[in-house]
């Protein structure tokens, strides 16, 4: 039995193929990470980290795209600066602890003091999606604090 497409089959096909290929670019790449986080830790440097902290927290700021944002963290586990959400500046997050138990800030400020530059991979929740993900966030050293980007899978 030979099998032809109709015109209903195409579209299906098609359609199909361009939601893959939309979806895909909406999450950030690693690349874009680490680039994101090397633009911030240039950025903080030429205009202090008050500055750099307050752009980073600008949901309307260059520090934002799609799923990827920044954070910063003093080396006590306080948040200094987050792009997806401001109600997380100031507390101390040192004992949170991912879905799976990975006390995942502790172990940041570890990684931070012991390697400077560093990927982390652990669990949160997508801003876009609002599920739980797993995420790698690309993080380096600056002084007292630590700025961060991450990528979710």
């Amino acid at each position: 039995m030979k099998r032809s497409f109709t015109i209903s089959s195409l579209v299906c096909v098609l359609a199909a193929t361009f939601a893959m290929g939309a979806q895909a670019q909406t999450k950030a790449t690693a690349a874009e990470a680490t680039a994101m986080v090397k633009k911030g830790v240039a950025f903080a440097k030429a205009n202090g980290k008050e500055k750099a902290y307050a752009e980073i927290s600008n949901k309307a700021g260059q520090f934002i795209d799609r799923d990827l944002y920044l954070t910063v963290y003093g080396l006590d586990g306080t948040v200094r600066a987050h792009g997806a959400n401001e109600k997380m500046i100031g507390k101390n997050l040192i004992d949170l602890k991912d879905i799976d138990g990975t006390p995942f800030v502790k172990e940041r400020m570890e990684l931070a003091k012991t390697k400077g530059t560093f990927w982390q991979d652990y669990k949160f929740t997508n801003p876009t999606t609002k599920k739980i993900e797993p995420k790698s966030m690309y993080c380096e050293k600056v002084d007292d604090y630590v700025l961060c980007g991450g990528i979710y899978k």
